[in-house]
């Protein structure tokens, strides 16, 4: 048996050194088969890897419906904020003509009360004409305030509704900046507020002068002057 084996490979030595090409395409051959081992190894091995990734793309998933989620609020604040800055400064802006109304009003009150006994019935009833063109302007500037003072209300409700769900969101960095928005229109508002109010208590002392001098005072009056001054009723002043 191991006579015959060394037979065997001294009979393949003697073909490599007689025929080269019987070596060369052994070699070949061995290096084609390598080859093919080498892709269906490749092959099985991408397969077992691809199916590492599975449960890692699922958690990036998750983690990106978290990211959208924070985008998304926080592109809500941005834009309620943005509506709660116009209906502020239209507001502002509102409260702002009233307030000069109101005054306007106040002075033609005091100019009127300064001038009883001292004008006919024809220079009293145009100097009233003047004051209640005055208060038909305060009448809309009025309305037109309080139009706007509901849209600046609703704005401020979906403002600090944006910040609680940025809040609850987890976008903490939308939540503060809208909160604080929020507080800083609302401190602005205010400041108006205290103006117009301010006004609207000048207005009142200016009509009850006007009262009593026009209680005082022998001259003639237009119809209905006195009557309304006395009834006390001014649907132009606003309660808070």
């Amino acid at each position: 048996m191991a006579a015959g084996r060394r037979w065997l490979r001294s009979c393949c030595s003697l073909l490599r050194r007689s025929f080269p090409a019987v070596a060369s395409v052994r070699r070949h051959c061995l290096s084609g088969v390598s080859g093919r081992w080498h892709q269906v190894v490749g092959v099985g091995l991408g397969v077992s890897l691809c199916a590492v990734p599975i449960v890692e793309q699922q958690n990036v998933v998750s983690l990106s419906n978290d990211a959208l989620i924070k985008r998304a609020v926080s592109l809500v604040t941005d834009s309620t904020s943005t509506l709660l800055s116009q209906t502020t400064y239209a507001l502002i802006e509102a409260l702002t003509e009233y307030t000069k109304a109101v005054y306007t009003l106040v002075s033609l009150y005091k100019q009127y009360a300064s001038l009883l006994g001292k004008m006919n019935s024809e220079e009293v009833d145009a100097v009233w004409q003047v004051v209640i063109g005055a208060r038909v302007d305060v009448r809309t500037k009025q309305e037109e305030y309080l139009r706007l003072e509901s849209s600046w209300m609703t704005a401020l409700r979906l403002s600090e509704m944006a910040a609680e769900a940025a809040y609850q969101s987890g976008a903490d960095q939308a939540s503060v900046s809208a909160r604080s928005h929020i507080q800083l229109v609302k401190s602005q508002v205010q400041e108006v507020r205290l103006l117009s109010q301010k006004a609207e208590t000048k207005l009142a002392e200016a009509q009850t002068e006007e009262l009593i001098k026009a209680q005082g005072e022998d001259s003639s009056l237009p119809e209905g002057i006195l009557g309304s001054s006395e009834a006390g009723e001014d649907p132009y002043l606003r309660e808070d």
